[in-house]
């Protein structure tokens, strides 16, 4: 009994580190934006001065226009590349299960590209996107097509960046899959194999639902690091030309480090905070309206 009690106090105490560590770094820095959110501050060589002001920040987040194109942009930009390399990490993580030998070095020649700092993969893969000499542009030429400019004309830009995301990325799915494949039910691949099943009535009967959670778990973590995208397509195209590769994290360091509206900026972040958090609880209550349907059928 008594070291029972010990291991219970122990755990309890434990979390209190982490749990404070949490307060410090995440809690408290959204609380202040409350306050920021209300006033306009303005830094000056005197000192720094709060007005408060919330009717002036509200105004200004009804009336950006470039907000608009911004949400839209991030919307397109996450469901595209989410969507493209669940597909991809899905089939190459299937793919190379499936194969006889070389998958340890298969499998490493995937995760390569999420190795790399996006600093150096922006810089590559805008020299690949150069209009003179890209790689890219080479290849369009020996197909007698005209080159493409494709960082700097609003119709390729946006699919541009997408396209780098989606290199950078789809190794995490497949690294998420690989592993859950790995460790599939033998005894239920096996049965289906026997009663007849084709590959696709495999794969979309069995192996699909079997990896339910694991595809639910890289599509919420490949979301969120998409919707906070920024480095790369800040090397890329600096959210050009006009405004048609700008996401909401260019935009909010466009405000607050270029325009020098804090308040502003910090009304604009509470407001992505709060979507956000509104967002994940409707998907979380849909969840379980659902599996609820399906544990009552």
């Amino acid at each position: 009994m008594k070291d029972d009690f010990l291991n219970r106090t122990f755990r309890h105490w434990s979390m209190w580190p982490c749990l404070a560590f949490l307060l410090v770094l995440s809690v408290y820095p959204v609380l202040q934006l409350v306050p920021m959110a209300l006033s306009t501050i303005k830094i000056t060589g005197e000192g720094t001065f709060w007005t408060y002001s919330p009717r002036r920040n509200l105004d200004l987040l009804l009336g950006d226009a470039v907000l608009r194109d911004a949400v839209v942009n991030t919307l397109v930009f996450v469901v595209l590349s989410v969507a493209i390399e669940m597909v991809l990490g899905f089939f190459a993580a299937l793919f190379i299960a499936c194969m006889p030998r070389g998958r340890n070095f298969a499998r490493t020649v995937m995760i390569l590209p999420i190795l790399l700092p996006a600093v150096a993969i922006g810089s590559m893969w805008k020299l690949m996107f150069n209009y003179d000499f890209g790689l890219f542009n080479q290849m369009v030429g020996v197909i007698g097509l005209d080159p493409i400019n494709w960082l700097g004309d609003t119709r390729w830009a946006l699919l541009s960046v997408v396209i780098v995301d989606v290199w950078h990325w789809t190794p995490f799915v497949f690294l998420i899959l690989f592993a859950s494949i790995e460790t599939l039910p033998q005894d239920v691949l096996e049965a289906g194999r026997v009663d007849g099943a084709t590959a696709w009535q495999m794969i979309s009967l069995i192996i699909l639902p079997l990896l339910g959670p694991a595809l639910a778990v890289a599509a919420l973590f490949r979301a969120i690091v998409a919707f906070k995208a920024f480095d790369q397509v800040y090397l890329l195209t600096s959210g050009g030309p006009g405004t048609s590769t700008e996401l909401l994290s260019l935009h909010l360091n466009r405000v607050f480090f270029e325009q020098n509206q804090l308040g502003y900026g910090a009304m604009l972040s509470l407001t992505i905070i709060a979507v956000i958090v509104a967002t994940l609880a409707v998907g979380k209550w849909s969840a379980s309206q659902i599996e609820r349907k399906r544990m009552g059928q």
